[in-house]
């Protein structure tokens, strides 16, 4: 196993180089090329003034050179061993850690390795709230509906990840900012950025004018998600009139909430939320249905205390960076959610038909016991495949949400340089892409191994 890890690692050498050097022959070949010119053009400045801006970009960046001496510099400077070279620009000798210096940004004129260090921690945040829910929420559907091939979860849930999968994320951003965040209809949430500008003058933490309102909200939200856990325990006919009530009523009261309250739109989302939060109620998969009605009691009992109180509420940065991220991580985790959901399903459904799952059950050993410890450990494959893509997606973000809700991630950050032609932000975010995807195939291959005893690389 550690000779095929040091393989791979030394390996990770030529195939970052051949990826820079595509993208730098792709950017070098395009109409312009990269040089001074094509960086102030559009520029209307005198012909003194853009002759002295080019000849700062040809001393700044080497941009008179020919193509392949200015890729070779930019790997030297990118590299942790290599030339080094004086105040003249002139080589003054080789050393093995010079340090790695992946230039300076033409468009921003400001160190590459500051952008990405300001711009990571935003699409981190973003990728780690919206992973959990993504893996967590389509193993429970997944496996559930492969337990329960071709009965009412199965086929409904099918439907229902099929037409989350069909919806483009960028008419989903759209249709959530116009719907809970105008005006128009429901002004719930922030149209667009991560804080407002009030709370960078708010404490941290969220508090209250008492607190005696802090326990009273705790206590509320306790008290909610005992009450949704408690229902979810009840008789099906009863959980199932009690949550279609409450879903009608929720559906009057967000039409009452309407600039212009209409008989016909609060009625149609009665009827709609009736159905969605009746059929959590009918369903008989106890793990999801105890885990959304406690939510759900929880939220609701938050709700209700929140509009009770009579004291100043601060919601501190915490709360208002969270409130921000609400849109953008539901449309960050739907679409992965109905995939991983159906290749869960299928993963599962074909092994509880293996002949090492019969062989199990023939032995008498319980049905939790079959799937758990034999069908879904061998049905990880697949998933540990898909999660070969997590590290470089955690860096790369997602350019459309980012875009739409007008979030500084690093997916905006990679389209921003690409339509500048910003050499040395381009070939440090597709450096550090290529290594992380490197890395991430690497550790998906160690993972094979560790779910699959059948697996090695010895």
């Amino acid at each position: 196993m550690s000779t095929y890890v040091i393989r791979r690692l030394l390996l990770m050498i030529p195939t970052l180089l051949g990826i820079t050097l595509v993208v730098f022959a792709v950017m070098a070949a395009s109409p312009g090329g990269i040089s001074a010119q094509s960086l102030i053009e559009g520029q209307n400045l005198e012909p003194q003034a853009k002759k002295a801006l080019e000849d700062y970009y040809n001393q700044l960046y080497g941009l008179d050179s020919p193509p392949a001496i200015q890729y070779l510099r930019w790997l030297n400077n990118a590299s942790p061993a290599g030339f080094t070279f004086d105040e003249e620009n002139h080589i003054s000798g080789f050393s093995l850690w010079k340090g790695s210096d992946l230039g300076t940004s033409f468009r921003y004129g400001r160190p590459v390795l500051e952008l990405i260090e300001e711009r990571v921690p935003i699409t981190l945040l973003l990728n780690i709230l919206s992973l959990p829910f993504i893996y967590t929420l389509a193993i429970a559907v997944g496996v559930r509906a492969a337990t329960e091939r071709g009965k009412v979860f199965d086929v409904g849930s099918s439907a229902l990840l099929l037409g989350l999968w069909s919806v483009p994320v960028m008419l989903t951003g759209v249709l959530l900012i116009g719907f809970f965040a105008s005006n128009q209809y429901w002004h719930w949430f922030p149209t667009a950025g991560l804080n407002t500008r009030e709370a960078l003058d708010m404490p941290f933490l969220p508090h209250w004018g008492s607190l005696g309102e802090a326990a009273l909200l705790l206590v509320a939200g306790v008290a909610g998600a005992g009450a949704g856990v408690g229902l979810a325990k009840a008789p099906r006919l009863l959980r199932v009139g009690l949550l279609a009530g409450l879903g009608m009523g929720l559906g009057f009261w967000m039409g009452a909430g309407l600039p212009h309250p209409h008989l016909g739109m609060s009625l149609s989302l009665g009827v709609l939320l009736a159905l969605i939060i009746g059929g959590l109620g009918y369903t008989d998969y106890a793990g999801l249905r105890l885990g959304l009605l406690g939510l759900l009691g929880a939220g609701l009992g938050l709700t209700v205390a929140a509009q009770g109180g009579d004291g100043e509420f601060v919601r501190g940065f915490l709360l208002d960076r969270l409130w921000h991220l609400v849109l953008p991580v539901l449309c960050l985790t739907y679409s992965g959610f109905a995939f991983l959901s159906k290749l869960t399903r299928t993963a599962v459904l074909e092994n509880l038909m293996a002949d090492y799952a019969r062989t199990a059950r023939a032995k008498g050993l319980a049905e939790n016991t079959v799937l758990w410890k034999h069908v879904f450990r061998n049905s990880l494959l697949p998933l540990i495949t898909v999660s070969a893509t997590l590290l470089p997606g955690l860096l790369a973000g997602s350019v459309i949400v980012e875009s739409i809700f007008s979030i500084e991630g690093m997916g905006k950050l990679a389209v921003e340089a690409v339509q500048t032609r910003d050499r040395e932000l381009v070939l440090s975010i597709t450096l550090i892409s290529g290594l992380l995807t490197l890395a991430g195939y690497l550790i998906a291959d160690l993972c094979y191994a560790i779910a699959d005893p059948r697996v090695s690389y010895d």
